[in-house]
């Protein structure tokens, strides 16, 4: 399991039946978590003193219970500067379990001998393009929603980023593919944190174990001559790592060599000293 280990301002501090217990700064958020099966007793008071807990509704959705919770704040990682504020549906902002994959981005694209352009599909509000960006990558960040690419602008200003290469698009990111395949202009180096199901702009049914495979065989045709690497990311709680070592291996890794892993993303529990697995990641490199 990739650990996200190195936060400061997150933390991850219980989770039991169904919820999570975080810290996100200095606020205490209390979300669902379909995991955290176990019913291992709540006592940290900080569960009762939260300032906000999500509730989900018999009737789909749910809302937010918030006391003392601004509308928005933020939190550090690194370098990194994220705007977080509480969403529809539970979400933040940002995945904290993805700073482990921010870290390779780091450590990877910051040793090779060259700059390195990459593409990061389904990009939401930019956690992996400023993590590029910062280790000197060119990066364009692609996402059908106009709101996220925003947000994610708003991160780059606020990370000190703004000036970096960094093309914005908003576009479905198969068709946004097609047209850079015809205009032939390549990558070195892709992400894909693709939803597990989802409506294109134009009514597209998008489903993971569907569309997947054809998506990533697309992908393809935007890598460079000399490619670097490819991160796929899952949430799709059928979806093993080996899967995605599978469809790495058979799209890149045989024509391109290099080698492949994949393994769970996992936020450390501080007061049971284990793991929370939240999804999983395969990488391809080829360096």
């Amino acid at each position: 399991m990739w650990l996200a280990e190195n936060w400061k301002d997150y933390e991850l501090v219980d989770c039991s039946d169904g919820e999570r217990l975080e810290r996100w700064g200095d606020y205490y958020l209390v979300r669902p978590d379909p995991q955290a099966i176990w019913r291992t007793p709540k006592t940290d008071p900080r569960w009762t003193r939260r300032n906000a807990r999500y509730q989900r509704s018999s009737t789909g959705g749910g809302s937010w219970d918030k006391s003392g919770l601004p509308e928005r704040w933020q939190v550090r990682y690194g370098e990194l500067t994220f705007n977080v504020k509480p969403m529809n549906f539970k979400h933040t902002g940002i995945f904290p379990e993805q700073a482990a994959n921010w870290d390779f981005f780091k450590s990877h694209i910051g040793s090779a001998k060259r700059q390195l352009s990459v593409l990061n599909l389904f990009a939401y509000t930019g956690g992996a393009t400023l993590a590029c960006a910062a280790a000197g990558a060119s990066v364009c960040h692609v996402d059908a929603a106009k709101g996220m690419v925003q947000w994610g602008r708003e991160n780059a200003a606020a990370s000190g980023l703004d000036t970096k290469p960094i093309r914005w698009i908003v576009d479905d990111c198969a068709k946004f593919i097609e047209r850079e395949i015809r205009r032939g202009r390549r990558y070195d180096g892709i992400i894909m944190d693709p939803p597990s199901y989802g409506r294109g702009p134009g009514g597209e049914i998008w489903k993971l174990e569907n569309d997947l495979y054809p998506f990533v065989e697309l992908c393809a045709g935007v890598l460079s001559d000399d490619p670097s690497f490819v991160v796929i990311n899952s949430y799709t709680t059928g979806l093993a790592p080996s899967v995605l070592s599978y469809i790495l291996s058979s799209v890149f890794a045989k024509k391109y060599g290099g080698s492949v892993e994949s393994q769970e993303l996992g936020l450390p529990v501080t007061n049971s000293g284990l793991a929370l697995p939240c999804g999983s990641t395969g990488r391809w490199i080829k360096e």
